[in-house]
């Protein structure tokens, strides 16, 4: 099958082609700052998904599109200034729509799944954290009503994930005494790691759950649901 990652270069973008090849499906990613190489199944491109930007060599049939770029800018709301949720907006939720829109043909073509990425603080109110929250709320507002819209020919859905052991995160978790501080937030007693979340990716992705569209998956350690 084919699928196109956008933000394959790190993370859990990274993690989900590499998913995807080991299944032996043929991919087409793009990476920004951090590189990939091109390889037998493996199509890359370089592209800065907070502003305009071109797909080149898509597939005429897509079964899936994963966004995966994201930022964690977590401040107190009065020292946010508007160009910064403005700035956020634009990678978090104008990309996600850039990438939809060029790759709808192709999706159609492939009965495709989307997967899109919001976070636990969208439900569950965190101090700090308008900024993300803001842009991940307009993801699962995106999520429902594209799912409406492109029913039955293409799935859409959204996974919700608390925090995970990636480079984005790298910065809250830097120490054992942050790690094990943010385990004991979690009624699973640990943070997530990339896996986690690859292993929702790719579920959502298989056409053996193609009844489930419209959806925010809380993959949170319990975050969300569960209090201590």
């Amino acid at each position: 099958m084919n699928y196109l990652v956008i933000g394959g270069g790190s993370g859990i973008g990274n993690s989900t082609v590499n998913k995807l090849l080991e299944e032996g499906h043929q991919v087409w990613s793009t990476f920004n700052s951090t590189a990939i190489e091109a390889a037998t199944n493996l199509n890359v491109q370089q592209v800065d998904a907070s502003g305009e930007f071109v797909l080149e060599n898509l597939p005429d049939e897509l079964h899936g599109l994963i966004y995966a770029p994201g930022t964690i800018n977590l401040a107190p709301f009065h020292r946010i200034k508007p160009e910064d949720f403005i700035k956020d907006y634009e990678l978090q939720v104008g990309g996600a729509i850039r990438a939809i829109q060029q790759a709808m043909k192709a999706l159609k073509k492939g009965n495709g799944s989307i997967v899109l990425f919001s976070t636990v603080a969208v439900q569950t109110g965190f101090n700090y954290h308008s900024q993300v929250a803001s842009s991940k709320g307009a993801i699962e507002g995106l999520t429902r009503s594209l799912a409406a819209e492109f029913a039955p020919s293409i799935r859409v859905n959204c996974i919700a994930p608390s925090l995970t052991d990636t480079p984005l995160s790298s910065k809250f978790i830097n120490s054992e005494a942050k790690v094990e501080a943010n385990a004991k937030r979690h009624p699973m007693q640990r943070i997530g790691n990339v896996n986690d979340i690859t292993n929702a990716v790719t579920f959502l992705l298989n056409p053996a759950n193609s009844w489930i569209t419209g959806q925010v998956l809380k993959v949170d350690g319990g975050m969300s649901s569960v209090k201590l």
